[in-house]
């Protein structure tokens, strides 16, 4: 059963509070009834337009405490400007390249919670625990998720876990308020989804959001480069929209630096808002006509029935799957006696693509071979969610 009102309320809330009172956040209307979140005084540019931002901000401006400019990968820059209005300066700097060249673009924020965000669609409840499969012994396969630290307090069994890759987190109360942070466990539960659906991944994890499913996209952008070399599927169960519906430029650049040239592939939840009109990135870049946008797949959610009316969708959605009353591990906590939980979100309907994908590929069979491998088995079954192809 979907969370109640109540409790979707409850945690909306909370969450729409800890984004507003962290000083540095900043967000625009970007449609559908959502937001664009954003830094505040930040600036990704591309370096070809680096002259101009530079002329728009003025010596003054870059002589400010606090202003100045780093790369944050070959080609892209971060300016950070006090006082800038982003949106205006977005607005100006743009207005005389041509459509569809952007070069610059806000710090924009992404999010895994039931706000604006990819992850969650409500808090977690307590339920039994389940039996995994032992890991297989050969013919493992890289995975990456990219997402919360993870919790090592955990019924998720260890030989599951990279010995060299998984970032923890140590923290389960940031904001000392008493209460379990929202998204403590948020990968550890995506790890389980996972391994409930194959016993052939090896999991690292990238610690990239905080506690409560926050962060940004230069922080994005750094935790794409740290996926180990040998990662095959990357699971990303975040993401956030911009104010114009363009691609997030810094993110766009680090999909493409880790999947042009790559046997690799992208799995990403396509956010939790109810959001039919709006792209979801970095989901969207499935649609998004990119030479390595066949290699990203975006899920939405269905609860065996239909689409979930909570879960975004559009054009750019590769396949629905389960995301309603999922079970997975979890972390050992006093609310939680046996360590796993039931949540429902997008989050949770991607890790069980990600985990078809990853059962698909072997020595024979590549990440991206296998991804169009299973895409033509949904498609063959032809289960409908929604007027989208959906996985059972």
């Amino acid at each position: 059963m979907p969370p109640s009102p109540e409790r979707i309320s409850r945690f909306a809330a909370r969450r729409r509070a800890r984004l507003e009172g962290l000083p540095k956040l900043a967000h625009t209307d970007a449609g559908g009834g959502s937001r664009a979140w954003f830094v505040a005084d930040e600036l990704l540019v591309v370096d070809d337009s680096r002259r101009e931002v530079e002329r728009y901000l003025g010596r003054a401006r870059a002589g400010q405490p606090g202003a100045g400019d780093e790369e944050l990968m070959p080609g892209l820059r971060r300016y950070r400007a006090p006082g800038l209005d982003v949106p205006t300066a977005v607005r100006a700097l743009r207005s005389d390249r041509p459509a569809g060249r952007q070069t610059v673009c806000p710090n924009h924020v992404f999010l895994s919670s039931p706000f604006n965000q990819g992850g969650p669609f409500g808090p977690p409840a307590p339920t039994a625990a389940a039996t995994l499969k032992t890991p297989a012994e050969t013919d493992r396969v890289a995975v990456s998720i990219v997402d919360t630290g993870f919790w090592t307090d955990t019924p998720l069994p260890v030989d599951y876990l990279a010995s060299d890759g998984v970032e923890v987190e140590t923290e389960t109360d940031v904001d000392n308020d008493g209460l379990l942070d929202g998204d403590v466990g948020h990968a550890n539960f995506i790890g389980g989804v996972i391994a409930n659906h194959t016993d052939r991944a090896v999991l690292r994890v990238v610690r990239t959001l905080d506690t409560f499913g926050v962060c940004t996209e230069d922080e994005l952008i750094a935790s794409l480069g740290r996926v180990h070399p040998d990662t095959k599927v990357i699971n990303l169960s975040l993401g956030g929209y911009t104010a114009d519906g363009t691609a997030p430029l810094g993110v766009q650049a680090a999909l493409q630096q880790a999947l042009s040239g790559l046997d690799r592939v992208v799995v990403a939840a396509a956010g939790n808002d109810g959001n039919r009109s709006d792209p979801f990135w970095p989901a969207a870049f499935a649609g998004a006509g990119e030479s390595w946008s066949g290699q990203v797949v975006a899920v939405a959610a269905h609860d065996g029935v239909d689409l979930c009316s909570w879960s975004n969708a559009g054009s750019w959605v590769s396949l629905v799957a389960p995301g309603q009353d999922v079970r997975s591990t979890y972390i050992d906590h006093a609310l939680f006696p046996e360590g796993w939980a039931q949540w429902s979100g997008t989050s949770f309907a991607a890790p069980r693509v990600a985990a078809e994908i990853t059962a698909r590929i072997d020595a024979q069979v590549g990440a991206v071979a296998a991804t169009n491998q299973f895409m033509a088995d949904v498609a063959a079954a032809n289960q409908q969610f929604g007027g989208h192809l959906g996985l059972i």
